[in-house]
């Protein structure tokens, strides 16, 4: 009995013995070929990888002008600034303008009240007339030798200085009406109807705004470079894409020894009236212009390094280019060697990319070359 329980035993434990090495080994398979089915997919998913194209934008580079130039800053004054003060003292009685106001030159800004100009014009008129009559009289008795020469002289300048204060009194009449000395536009008026003025009291600030200036101090090491007339471009901050044409005006012959600078008067078209007097301004004076340059744009340069590349297209793989620059403004940096007119240059998506990769152009912006020079 004893004897068939232990056969009993071995042959069930070889069986379970039997069952788990089964099991094992068929586990062991299965792992082996999901390891097998995740490295294909692997290999797959690189294979696809190495094949899947980046999404750029790029612009076609063309050629233009660009120049050089020495950028200052400054702030603007008028070349024509009148203070207007009256030529003889009395009450204001009308103010024609306010501040603001565009006036003529010779318009009237403002009177005072004329009643004793008025009178003392009036009372020289009339001894102008007298005198004038007696001098008619010791004429016609010159004529006749009845009058000698001493006396007729004694009537006759009278008349004359009698004729100058009638001449006087007009014309301070007509200064009763203040008028403007120049074409421009009110900056300030300092009276009100009713004050008592003094010929020293100034009485407007009358600005013409049609020609701006900018004085700058040049480094006299650029002194060879600045002439009378040369071209130069006025930009504000607070008139951002708006350029103002402009010229040197005056050339200052002398160099500061404390500063090592000379003075430079930069004359500036005002378009618009945009500008006005004591805004902070750009003043940039051009010293030389290349034509027919290779124009690449300034969104589309990678710094690395303190080097500049760009990413040209070709044959639809990114070619990574170390630029060559020479002049450069706001917008372009002319380029001197490796890239030409009519290549495609990418301006987005460029960040990260890697020398030769392989990419699809999505987008094509336009490039505008109208402002190139500046």
């Amino acid at each position: 009995m004893k004897r068939s329980i232990s056969i009993v035993f071995l042959l069930t434990f070889g069986i379970l013995l039997l069952s788990g090495c089964g099991a094992k080994n068929e586990s062991s398979e299965d792992s082996i070929a999901q390891n097998d089915t995740a490295k294909t997919k692997q290999d797959e998913s690189k294979k696809s990888g190495e094949e899947e194209l980046i999404p750029v934008e790029t612009t076609t580079i063309q050629k233009g002008t660009i120049s050089s130039y020495i950028l200052l800053s400054s702030n603007l004054e008028t070349e024509k600034m009148a203070d207007v003060y009256s030529r003889v003292q009395g009450l204001v009685e009308k103010i024609y303008v306010e501040e603001g106001d565009y006036v003529k030159k010779n318009q009237v800004l403002m009177e005072l009240e004329a009643e004793e100009f008025i009178l003392a014009e009036e009372s020289a008129h009339v001894d102008y007339e007298q005198k004038k009559a007696a001098y008619e009289r010791a004429e016609a008795m010159f004529k006749k030798e009845l009058y000698s020469q001493q006396e007729f002289e004694q009537v006759k300048f009278p008349m004359d200085a009698a004729k100058i204060a009638w001449e006087q009194a007009k014309l301070n009449l007509s200064y009763t009406k203040i008028t403007s000395p120049i074409d421009g536009v009110v900056g300030n008026r300092l009276r009100k109807p009713g004050d008592r003025i003094q010929p020293s009291d100034q009485l407007f600030t009358v600005i013409n705004l049609e020609e701006m200036i900018a004085v700058v101090h040049i480094p006299e090491r650029e002194i060879q470079r600045i002439s009378k007339g040369q071209t130069a471009f006025i930009f504000s901050d607070n008139l951002q894409n708006v350029s103002f044409p402009g010229w040197i005006k005056r050339v200052s012959p002398a160099v500061d020894p404390q500063s090592g600078t000379f003075k430079v008067t930069v004359g500036v078209k005002n378009i618009d009236n945009k500008l006005r007097p004591g805004m902070f301004v750009n003043a940039h004076i051009i010293t030389d212009t290349h034509d027919d340059a290779v124009l690449i744009p300034k969104t589309a340069i990678v710094y690395e390094n303190e080097k500049m590349n760009v990413y040209v297209v070709r044959d639809s793989v990114a070619r990574k280019i170390q630029l060559n620059s020479g002049f450069q403004n706001y917008q372009y940096i002319e380029s001197l060697s490796q890239i030409s007119e009519g290549e495609k240059v990418i301006v987005v998506g460029q960040a990260g990319l890697k020398d030769s990769t392989k990419v699809k152009i999505i987008s094509e912006r336009e490039n505008i070359l109208s402002d190139a020079s500046l």
